[in-house]
């Protein structure tokens, strides 16, 4: 079976329209997690769904206490890349993969050696959050040399100099983190701050732009949902897979269904203001 590259998000002019996807996040190491991307794929919405999949690390610092938890017990079992790849490999066989890292087990690994295997496994690209600013060109050319993309984490509130250097060193898609809290934040969302945000991001690139991080509801998901093109849902659905695994299906639908409406508007480009 054949899938669309995960970081082949509908994108469109500011004039078009075009529909927003849905990915799931998962960790490598979770108990199960192979049995789960089995359920959870044909809950995707279509061709364009993807899994985004996690590697394990000790100091997750952009995550909460419940996927801290998870990375500290794969890595307490003795969890490997070669353990990674395989899921990656799995997911792939079902769904579009991206690889979410930190860049210590990049680094460790060897970053050109983590781009071809993660390319040979399955993954159309590998966002690593905390890439240091060092490393980006670097990282950029050698994802690009392995043929997998290099999406970018960009933190609200970046100086003008700092964004344009992050969205030149990117590929695939541009990140926005819907809170600055950590993963698994179950609050309020600032979505006039996200608008802007995301209205501030295409001003600097053609690239799609994914939101995650506090879309912990289908509600928040069908209201943050015209703004981007793409929605990466994590905890909740892995507090749904910790409560009733059989029920995480139906979640992950209920996501879909809000995020994947058909033709939504574009936010148009406006001017943004030196900061």
């Amino acid at each position: 079976m054949s899938h669309s590259s995960a970081t082949d998000l509908p994108s469109a002019p500011p004039s078009e329209s075009r529909r927003t996807t849905l990915g799931v996040f998962l960790p490598s190491g979770l108990p199960g997690v192979h049995q789960y991307i089995e359920a959870l794929a044909p809950a995707l919405p279509g061709q364009e769904g993807f899994f985004e999949i996690g590697i394990p690390h000790a100091e997750a610092v952009y995550d909460g206490p419940l996927i801290r938890a998870v990375y500290r017990q794969a890595l307490q079992e003795g969890a490997t890349m070669a353990d990674l790849l395989r899921t990656v490999e799995h997911a792939a066989a079902r769904a579009g993969v991206v690889v979410m890292s930190y860049w210590e087990p990049v680094r460790r690994y060897g970053p050109e050696r983590t781009a071809l295997a993660l390319a040979e496994a399955g993954a159309s690209g590998a966002m690593i959050v905390d890439l240091p600013d060092a490393d980006a060109a670097a990282w950029h050319e050698t994802a690009a040399r392995a043929g997998i993309t290099a999406p970018r984490f960009a933190a609200p509130g970046l100086p003008d100099t700092d964004l344009d250097d992050l969205a030149r060193l990117a590929s695939g898609w541009l990140y926005a983190p819907a809170s600055t809290a950590p993963t698994g934040y179950r609050g309020p969302l600032d979505l006039d701050g996200l608008e802007a945000s995301v209205r501030r991001l295409r001003s600097v690139t053609p690239l799609p732009v994914v939101a995650g991080v506090g879309i912990s509801t289908p509600a928040l998901a069908a209201a943050v949902s015209p703004m981007v093109d793409g929605i990466v849902v994590g905890s909740p659905v892995l507090r749904a897979l910790a409560a009733d695994p059989g029920e995480a299906p139906a979640l992950v639908e209920e996501f879909a269904r809000a995020v994947c409406v058909e033709e939504q508007p574009v936010l148009p480009v406006l001017p943004v203001l030196p900061v």
